[in-house]
């Protein structure tokens, strides 16, 4: 692969370099292969875990939980996966921050293909791809539950964006949980299924992150780091964005909560797309964009210009 970045390493069980982390686990990994700067493997470091196939919400979540982690001088921990995955390690990167890949094959394999991005970004930017299987493996089902251990293991906090019941994200909590680390849940609708664990997670006594600020904080505590100011995100909007920011939702369905005609939410929902605020989901539900969620400037700019227009509007 060329470059220093790209030398591989290996660390045994008992060397000086072998994260202390690591030897919580009940069995820790006799061997560690890896790319980039072993270093990063040592913390403070954040794990953002969440859904492959998430939702733009889960990948406005991802986003917030790396980039503020950034600011705080932590490393982001993810699996390098499609999804949450991704979105929190360009968004660790973005921030001027560093990130670590836990994958599942091979550090020298990048797995999922479309992950590519991802995985170069946190080697330029003085990260690590880590691994537990020999170099050249491809993927298999039975190294993922072992990658999952090691993430929690890794990271003094667990940052659960997004997740169904049954999901290696929920695996790896309940790794986490076990080993006494602490773990966020960031809440989602009630009627997502993509939000259904995560929100589990947080009856169960998991941490509860309703809002970037708080996450600064609660970040501020357990790792005795004092949060940078970054500009409050601005979601100003009208009732269909709002409607669509509690759950997406098909235009039937958010034409009778609102008591509009279906035809004039269509042509509002077209307005609203071609502005970047909502986007269509394979399954024909509308949400809001990641722009949106995230509150950027031009994507605010344009809706409030927008709004006035609209015939769905409400006192």
């Amino acid at each position: 692969m060329g470059g220093s970045a790209r030398t591989g390493w290996e660390i045994s069980l008992g060397d000086e370099a072998y994260p202390r982390s690591l030897l919580e686990l009940e069995r820790p990994p006799e061997e560690l292969r890896g790319l980039g700067d072993p270093g990063a493997l040592s913390g403070p470091c954040l794990a953002v875990v969440g859904a492959r196939r998430a939702t733009p919400y889960g990948l406005a979540v991802a986003e917030m939980a790396a980039r503020v982690a950034a600011r705080h001088g932590i490393t982001v921990v993810s699996g390098g996966a499609m999804g949450c995955d991704r979105a929190a390690g360009l968004a660790a990167v973005a921030a001027g921050g560093r990130s670590v890949i836990v994958s599942g094959c091979g550090a020298d394999v990048v797995y999922p293909t479309s992950s590519q991005d991802v995985f170069e970004a946190t080697l330029s930017s003085g990260g690590a791809v880590l691994s537990l299987e020999r170099w050249g493996a491809g993927p298999r089902r039975w190294a993922f539950p072992k990658r999952n251990s090691v993430i929690a293991a890794l990271s003094q906090v667990l940052v659960v964006t997004e997740a169904g019941l049954r999901s290696g994200t929920m695996s790896t909590a309940e790794a986490a949980a076990e080993l006494g680390r602490a773990v966020y849940a960031i809440p989602g609708s009630i009627f997502s299924p993509a939000s259904s664990g995560t929100n589990r997670l947080a009856a169960e006594g998991a941490r509860i992150i309703p809002d970037e600020r708080s996450l600064e904080i609660a970040l501020s505590l357990d790792f005795d780091a004092v949060p940078m100011a970054g500009p409050t995100p601005d979601r100003s909007g009208g009732p269909v964005a709002t409607a669509l920011l509690a759950s997406p939702s098909r235009p039937d369905e958010l034409a009778a909560r609102l008591g509009e005609d279906v035809l004039t939410l269509l042509r509002t929902l077209t307005d609203l797309e071609a502005r970047g605020i909502v986007e269509r989901l394979p399954d024909g539900r509308y949400s809001p964009t990641r722009a949106y969620l995230m509150g950027q400037n031009g994507v605010s700019q344009r809706f409030g210009r927008a709004e006035g227009s609209q015939a769905c509007r409400r006192s």
